[in-house]
């Protein structure tokens, strides 16, 4: 009955903030005249629809998350053709779907490294990952990483890499959803990202896991659909000849034959292999994608998961590249579309959604415009679930307390820091605002890469790899990493205001990743302390676990 109670006031609080969001939008209204641009009332109606919609699923699962095993895991009662769909959802972001879209739309050919990067680090957890982590974690990476070692200094590693990841992780989306709602609802952008770092603190707050995973799956299966509707009509067009779609593309883009060929993106050999490393490894280390093996009952449904996620995940991004160029060729000849400064209106980004309206009118613009805000908002879910689990379960519960936190505490603590990042996310996307979202994200691919992948893998697959060597070397690809971000061009010119970069190159992964690797190695074998003997005999039992299962269900990391 309390929980029903708890579940109801919740509600009514979302349905009190959802009337606050409608108030700013009457206003946003007004704005949006005021400033000439037209305000879509088919796309607002659809893209309405969907928040109340979601709402209802939140108040569902609220009902149904009344321990910390279900607000971070769902309880574990996730299926492997659910998880995949879910997966998925979390991984098609902002990102994927308007960030690769909008570069292939400036770069043509250049655009497909996103996609060819962001879908070859399946195969790494398929056949590396996947039911280790089932196996041996809870309910985040650092169970999996911390499961032999000292609790303490991992879990603070591993808190601290989730936490930055999420961090550049939540400006893409933030950046993204702002310029979305600034278009369809003609507000400022700044009202916009605020109203999008609310809906998702009542996602987490109440719903956790449970709604979050829903959000995901209904959003894969809309995106899915209105991703591969957009690419049948494009193509349509041309007779179905993609041949025919990109002899168009090269006579009408500016950039001519060059959008063909490599070269118009990454410029230079290093910043190539740099980008790739990032975005093939980063997945591998990215804490709200690795939290999702939690989820599933078993290591066999962790890897069915995989399989799935892996299968739409690469139908999805043939589908990205032919919406860049669909974009070329129907969306940067129309004026419509562009500004009275010839550019195109929301910027870039927006491209994806420009060619929806071009292709499908008002009432395909709203359904896309619902589908792309349902994928910004389900993967900040995501994100700042598994940022609030770092902080609550790694920090709080294990290292404060000692594995003695009551679960109801524990997810006061995780509420709190809900609350906390959704703050920070609206404040960096704000600062971000001119960012390609997409290339935001690449950044946090790196970073994952850095710090979160080479500590999970030798942790799991090293049985010399000790306390110290993982902590050390996971820092140093962490800050490494950080460091080389914030002086390159991307934050040292772009958001600083910098003449010149101090890092020249795209992504810091060819440096820093190799520093991690060789930071954790070095530091292990010189590691010769009591707990270094300690950490490599644990390593026979952690091997039987993580191969087996055995004592998987139930079990905590000792």
């Amino acid at each position: 009955m309390n929980a029903a109670k708890r579940s109801l006031g919740w509600f009514a609080m979302a349905l009190a903030l959802l009337g606050a969001s409608g108030a700013a939008l009457a206003a946003g209204a007004d704005l949006g005249q005021a400033t000439k641009q037209p305000v879509n009332w088919t796309a607002i109606t659809m893209f309405g629809a969907f928040v109340v919609f979601t709402l209802f699923v939140t108040k569902w699962a609220a009902a149904k998350t009344k321990s910390a095993a279900d607000f971070y895991t769902a309880g574990g009662g996730i299926t492997g053709f659910q998880n995949g769909l879910a997966i998925a959802g979390d991984y098609m972001s902002a990102a994927s779907f308007l960030g690769i879209s909008a570069a292939v739309f400036l770069n043509g050919y250049d655009g497909l490294i996103y996609a060819i990067g962001f879908l070859v680090g399946w195969p790494v957890i398929t056949f590396l990952m996947a039911e280790r982590l089932r196996n041996l974690g809870r309910f985040t990476f650092a169970d999996v990483a911390a499961y032999r070692f000292k609790q303490a200094p991992i879990r603070i590693f591993s808190a601290s890499g989730t936490l930055v990841v999420v961090a550049f992780y939540l400006i893409a989306q933030m950046v993204g959803a702002g310029q979305l709602i600034k278009l369809l609802f003609g507000l400022e952008y700044w009202i916009a990202v605020v109203l999008v770092g609310s809906l998702m603190m009542i996602y987490v707050l109440f719903g956790g896991m449970t709604a979050t995973t829903w959000v995901q799956i209904i959003k894969a299966v809309m995106l899915l659909g209105g991703a591969t509707f957009m690419a049948v009509v494009v193509l349509a067009q041309f007779n179905f000849s993609p041949e025919a779609l990109f002899a168009k593309s090269v006579e009408v883009h500016a950039k001519k034959d060059a959008i063909m060929g490599p070269g118009t993106f990454i410029k230079d050999p290093v910043s190539a292999i740099s980008f790739g490393m990032a975005l093939m490894f980063g997945t591998a280390g990215l804490p709200h994608i690795l939290m999702r093996f939690f989820t599933v009952p078993s290591a066999k449904e962790a890897r069915k998961s995989v399989f799935w996620a892996t299968s739409w995940i690469a139908y999805f991004y043939v589908l990205t590249f032919i919406i860049g160029f669909g974009a070329i060729v129907l969306v940067s000849t129309n004026p419509e579309f562009k500004d009275a400064a010839g550019k195109l209106l929301g910027g870039n980004n927006m491209a994806a959604i420009h060619l929806a309206k071009a292709v499908g009118g008002n009432v395909f613009l709203g359904f896309i415009s619902a589908v792309a805000f349902a994928t910004i908002l389900a993967v900040v879910a995501g994100l700042t679930l598994s940022g609030a689990s770092a902080v609550s379960h790694d920090l709080y519960a294990t290292v404060i307390k000692k594995g003695k936190a009551s679960s109801a505490k524990e997810l006061y603590v995780s509420r709190l820091t809900t609350v906390a990042l959704g703050i920070v996310a609206v404040v960096l996307g704000i600062v971000f605002e001119k960012q390609n979202i997409a290339f935001m994200v690449s950044l946090a691919f790196a970073i994952a890469a850095s710090a979160n992948f080479p500590v999970l893998f030798m942790s799991v697959l090293w049985k010399d790899c000790t306390t110290r060597g993982a902590t050390i070397g996971g820092f140093v690809g962490l800050i490494t990493a950080v460091v080389l971000t914030v002086v390159s061009k991307s934050v040292w010119v772009d958001v600083l205001g910098h003449a010149d970069a101090l890092f020249p190159y795209a992504s810091p992964a060819i440096f820093s990743m190799p520093a991690a690797f060789a930071s954790i190695w070095l530091f292990s074998m010189l590691d010769r302390s009591a707990r270094a003997r300690i950490d490599r005999a644990g390593y026979e039992a952690q091997e039987m676990r993580s191969e087996t299962g055995i004592g998987a269900a139930g079990a905590t990391a000792h």
